[in-house]
């Protein structure tokens, strides 16, 4: 069916029958605006499926006209229409532009070189870190050290077993170990040891032997000996390791006024 076909009919029956626009509206209940959009077929303006053909069922019945076949000619101008349109342009998705795969994929690569360098430095940090408290740890735990006067000739092996042969009949030593700051601390009485390990500040530790003490600090100046209740001379220099070998021989010197060790 031609356009205009069916609206133009619609539009002649009713005026035929003088039916105003008003009375069809309030008789089908039918909007206005639906019904011009009916007589002038802009079908844009109509509501589709059943809704569509209840209308011109309706009018069909007011008007007195047969229903079938003014729903078909109604189908068969709808369906014209439809065909006439213009198919809407299919809407393709833009694809991104070519630059950007490579972007992500430098993105990548930067944020993976940034990781194993990152990893790389922290190991090397942490290598260094461990070094360092080694060396420290080995600064602090002295190895033993040959006592004093190492050059003294062999000849005088004889004379130091007579002193000490003559040292058992003598009192037995007490050594007072004080210290005024953390330090570690080692003590060797008679060759046998009796303390490695660090000291906090403010301790006070006692100690006997037989013959002599071999005392070693990593702090000389953190550490105050005393020797049967007299004082002894520091260890080493303020600040540095030193170690320091008492006897019955030191206790003597410190009687006779002798500070050296």
């Amino acid at each position: 069916m031609a356009r205009g076909n069916f609206g133009e009919r619609l539009k002649r029956e009713r005026e035929m029958r003088e039916v105003s626009m008003d009375e069809l509206t309030k008789a089908t209940r039918i909007s206005g605006r639906f019904l011009q959009a009916l007589e002038n077929e802009d079908w844009e303006k109509l509501p589709g499926g059943i809704f569509g053909r209840g209308f011109v069922r309706s009018l069909a019945r007011y008007l007195g006209l047969d229903e079938e076949a003014l729903l078909g000619e109604y189908d068969l101008a709808r369906s014209g229409q439809s065909q006439t349109l213009p198919a809407k342009p299919e809407e393709r998705i833009p694809s991104p532009p070519k630059w950007v795969p490579a972007l992500a994929v430098f993105v990548i690569l930067l944020i993976a070189a940034g990781l194993f360098y990152a990893g790389r430095y922290g190991w090397r940090r942490y290598a260094a870190h461990r070094a360092a408290k080694r060396s420290a740890f080995s600064s602090v735990a002295l190895p033993p050290q040959s006592p004093r006067n190492p050059g003294a000739p062999a000849a005088a092996a004889g004379s130091s077993a007579a002193s000490a042969t003559s040292a058992t009949s003598a009192s037995p030593l007490d050594l007072s170990v004080s210290t005024s700051a953390a330090t570690r601390v080692r003590i060797l009485a008679d060759h046998k040891l009796l303390l490695d390990a660090e000291l906090p500040a403010g301790e006070t530790r006692h100690f006997s032997a037989k013959q002599r003490f071999e005392v070693t600090a990593g702090d000389s100046s953190a550490v105050l000996l005393e020797l049967n209740g007299q004082a002894m001379p520091p260890l080493g220099a303020p600040g540095a390791s030193g170690t320091i070998v008492l006897s019955q021989k030191d206790l003597r010197q410190a009687t006779g006024g002798n500070s050296q060790p």
